[in-house]
């Protein structure tokens, strides 16, 4: 009789070391709706619109669920490889993502929307490599941050180390400058701040960097290193009637369709301005748009929470890693997606400058859901490291 507690206990001991028990269920659930949701929203923003559907309705919402589906298989396989496997990875993953970069800048790359950052692959499909140097970025400075730590060398990063993590980021981010990708390279610079917040660098080093990024902005702009569509960007930003019809009409045109929806919005395929095809690139920059006028202020707080309820979990993680690194890769995507985020949200409100960046998880385009779903691949490993208590 006494066989059957030991039994159960066993059998509970095993299941907690099982590979389902170690993942976070909600934050892999939150980011499952926002990619379902994304899949409705794309496919309402581009149903009626022949002209990139080739007549087929539902052409983008069979490709954004395509690469949704695929996005889970890198998810998985990052998990399977495991946080400390996929560490001695990230050279190789560093060097494929500069030779990347470096071929969208040939004559390889394309240029979509003002900005050479495109690899077209053929069939319709193409790459964006910036999005992938968010990767990049966050695993090579989390490596050379965490060495010495996670020996038990030191307490906290070497002023060496910051600066040889800095010298990693900045490679990749000049090069997506040069594209000019300014909106991807924003997102990067939030990363590395979050990093070396993360990581308990020498406050020395954050300010320096904020005061770099001040002057850096200020002497882009002296010197007339923006492209004149950038600078008609800030300046429809900064004045909103400056030309409402011109360089201001897509945040215009966004702002009224976010109005409209009130508070539960027109119904799902039934938004006007939708319909009516009003806002340009509804479904990728925009596609918080639909959600404002279809599914209301209700749909888009939802939205919002769901993003909200990703962070949470990513903190989770990052205070509970047993390592260094894994604190840093969570800091690192806690970051890239909170700034990424506001941004997005920002911009189709008008309270951040246009910047031609996805809403993560929701809009459409494969590099990005790629992209989005190795982090979260990331985050669970790293929370699969934990010992799980009996």
């Amino acid at each position: 009789m006494r066989l059957t507690p030991q039994r159960t206990g066993v059998s509970k001991a095993l299941a907690k070391d099982s590979p389902l028990w170690r993942l976070d269920w909600i934050l892999l659930l939150a980011g499952l709706a926002l990619s379902m949701c994304g899949s409705l929203l794309v496919w309402s923003a581009t149903r009626g619109r022949d002209n990139l559907t080739h007549g087929d309705p539902q052409y983008f919402l069979y490709r954004h669920l395509t690469n949704f589906v695929i996005g889970l298989v890198l998810c998985a396989v990052v998990i399977a490889i495991g946080a400390r496997r996929f560490r001695t990875l990230v050279p190789f993953v560093y060097v494929a993502v500069i030779l990347m970069l470096l071929a969208t800048l040939s004559p390889l790359g394309s240029t979509v929307n003002g900005a050479h950052s495109w690899i077209q692959l053929g069939g319709g499909f193409s790459i964006q490599p910036a999005e992938f140097a968010k990767l990049g970025i966050l695993l090579s400075m989390a490596v050379v941050l965490s060495d010495q730590v996670d020996a038990g060398e030191r307490e906290f990063p070497s002023h060496r180390a910051v600066f040889r993590g800095l010298i990693w980021a900045c490679l990749p981010m000049g090069l997506v400058l040069l594209m000019p990708d300014a909106g991807s390279t924003m997102v990067m610079s939030a990363i590395v701040l979050g990093i070396l917040l993360g990581s308990g660098a020498a406050n020395r080093w954050v300010l320096g960097i904020l005061a770099a990024g001040v002057a850096g902005s200020i002497a882009v702009w002296k010197l007339g290193l923006l492209s004149k569509y950038q600078i008609d960007r800030f300046a429809a930003f900064a004045n909103p009637q400056l030309d409402p019809n011109g360089v201001g009409y897509n945040t215009a045109q966004a702002r009224i369709a976010i109005g409209s929806g009130g508070l539960t919005g027109k119904g799902l395929f039934h938004g006007t301005q939708t319909i009516g095809q009003f806002v340009p690139e509804q479904q990728t920059d925009f596609v918080f748009t639909v959600a404002g006028e279809e599914l209301g202020f209700v749909g888009a707080l939802a939205i919002i929470l769901l993003v909200g309820v990703i962070l949470w979990r990513a903190c989770r993680i990052a205070r509970q890693a047993t390592d260094l690194y894994g604190t840093i890769v969570a800091a690192g995507i806690i970051a890239w997606f909170s700034f990424q985020a506001f941004e997005n949200i920002g911009m189709c409100l008008g309270i951040m400058p246009v910047a031609g960046i996805p809403l993560p998880f929701v809009s459409y385009g494969g590099s990005s859901m790629f992209a989005v779903w190795i982090a979260i691949g990331l985050l669970q490993a790293v929370r699969s490291q934990r010992p799980i208590a009996a």
